[in-house]
This record gives structure tokens, sequence and C-alpha cells, in this order.
């Protein structure tokens, strides 16, 4: 992940909850992307850091268990840097500028220049990340499948050149489910509609006030209409009785100011135990370095054994 600002629900239950099921099965390398984050932030870095371990806390508070998992910084294993320019030779341009992502944001953000190597580069760089632990799989959602084929193309490139260093990593597909913001548009820290797992019980509250609900239910026993309703679609994630909450709804039982007094019981006590283990996490920053540092340090170790593969492979020297 790019450390962007805090950890929301988004994030958790698109990806986090994913990531702690696979770490009980699978050896993982996760990944605090700091250089990507200069692929569209570069002009101003003075948030990186903070968002670094604001992230490392969000990750550590939520589950994932250094004892079980690789966690490390992008920028502290070089190897990745080297081995993006090596993949960057061969890499078509043309390959780059068919990507999706690329010419969505490039027309969507108009806020900051986009129009630069690096931006246009980052696939490269992205695979890279992969490519350098040999990694048999990624997790991933649907939207994110183009951005993985990319990297076994370039893998398989590699390969065709030089010999079979990389093996092709397949998808490992989540169904990420659908967490609405506040407003019922996607939860997006960008879109300010965002509820974070930092939040207090008292910003929980403010926010879930503030939820989108159903127009056509102006009076408390009006029928519901629960399907596209932000407070219903959270009490999918949290409320045990949602079937009788959609019921209740439905016919008229359940007004929507004791609906979203409900969704504030629930989501506090979801969210509480992450809040508390995120918290203690960031007063003790230098025990979170430590955690991120040796999972560097693991990583690390990984990755130059690749890149004297990858010399090797080349037939180039190598390390002095």
């Amino acid at each position: 992940m790019r450390p962007t600002g805090k950890l929301h629900l988004g994030n958790y239950f698109g990806a986090l909850q994913n990531w702690m099921q696979i770490q009980a099965r699978c050896r993982c390398f996760y990944m605090i992307a700091d250089w990507h984050a200069l692929t569209s932030d570069y002009a101003d870095t003075s948030k990186i850091e903070d968002n670094v371990w604001e992230m490392a806390a969000d990750w550590l508070g939520a589950g994932l268990d250094p004892a079980r998992c690789v966690i490390f910084r992008q920028s502290w294993v070089k190897e990745h840097a080297e081995l993006h320019l090596l993949l960057s030779m061969l890499t078509p341009v043309s390959w780059l500028e068919r990507n999706p992502t690329y010419k969505e944001q490039l027309q969507e953000i108009k806020d900051r220049d986009l129009s630069t190597y690096g931006f246009l580069g980052y696939p490269v760089l992205q695979a890279a990340d992969i490519l350098i632990y040999r990694a048999n799989g990624v997790p991933v959602g649907d939207d994110q499948l183009p951005h993985l084929e990319l990297s076994r193309e370039i893998a398989r490139r590699f390969n065709y050149f030089y010999g079979p260093v990389f093996p092709e990593p397949q998808a490992l597909l989540s169904k990420a489910p659908k967490v609405m913001g506040v407003d019922a548009r996607k939860m997006s820290k960008s879109y300010g509609n965002a509820v974070l797992l930092s939040d207090s019980k008292q910003e929980l509250g403010s926010k879930i006030k503030t939820m989108y609900t159903d127009p056509k239910k102006i009076r408390i026993d009006d029928k519901g209409h629960p399907e596209g309703c932000v407070v219903f679609n959270m009490h999918k994630f949290f409320t045990p009785e949602v079937q009788d909450i959609e019921s209740r709804c439905k016919s008229g039982a359940l007004g929507c100011v004791a609906c979203k007094a409900r969704l504030l019981e629930t989501m506090n006590a979801g969210i509480e135990p992450v809040r508390e283990s995120r918290t203690r996490w960031i007063s003790k920053r230098k025990d979170l370095i430590d955690v991120v540092r040796a999972g560097s340090q693991n990583a690390r170790k990984i990755a130059r054994q690749t890149m004297e593969m990858v010399y090797k492979a080349m037939h180039l020297q190598g390390e002095m």
C-alpha cells in the first residue's frame, strides 16, 4: 500500500482482512510503498514519513503479525530500485501507455502534473516489487488484474531474453466487498468520505449522523429501501442482526435515527480493538520502527539473492 494517510474501512475490509488470512498459510511480504507515493505526490513529500508510521500502526493494529509475515519499507530495500532500472531497459513504452489506470488518472487528476517519467513507469517498479521476491501469488482484486498481468509479461520477457529467473505470479483473487463512504460514493480519503480505523466513538457518531440514507423514508413509519443506504451497507459489516434490521426498515418498523444509533454501537465495538492496538503502537514509535527495520532486513536478504541471480543471467558483474 502507498502511505497516503491513516487507513479506512475500505482498506480494512477490501485488503487487510484478506492479508491476515493469507499470512496464516503462506510466506507473505507486505510492503509500505513509500517510493510509489512519489509517483503522484512528488511535489510535496512532507507528509510521507508520518504516513509511513501511521500505516504501519494500522497494519499491526488490524492484526498483521510480524512473526508470521514480513512487514517492510520499500525505500529500505534498495534492490527494488536496482531491479526496476534493469527491467525498465526491456519494457516497451507501448505496454505502459496502454495501462488503464495511467490513462484514467491522467484524465481525472487535474491538480497535479502526472506527465512524468516516474508516473508512466510506475508499473515497472511495481513489477520489480513483486518479482524481486520471486513471488508465486499476489493478493489482488479484479480491478488490479491488468497491473499484475503486466508484471507477468515483464517476467516472461526477461525469462525469454536471459533464462528462467522469475516465476509468473498468479492472482490470489479476493472479492473485495463494496464499502460505501458517508456520501454513498466509494470510500476514499481523496473524497473526504472515509471512516478511519483510528476514529474515536465521537468521530464515528458525527460521521454516522451525516451518512446518506433512503431519501424516500421521511417519517419513521415510512417503508424503507435499504439497498443503496450507506447505513445499511455498514450494518452488513458490523451488526449481527442485519437481516432483522433490513426487514424492519422495509416494513416501516425501524426509523433512520434508531438505525444509526444501533450502527454506532456495533461499529464502535468492532473498531475499538483495532483502534486501541494501533494507539499502543503509535505511542511506541521505536518498537514500530524496529518491526519495520527487522522486516526490511529480512526482505533485503531475499532481494539480494534475487539480484545475484539476475546479474548472473544477464552476464553482468553485479556488486564489487
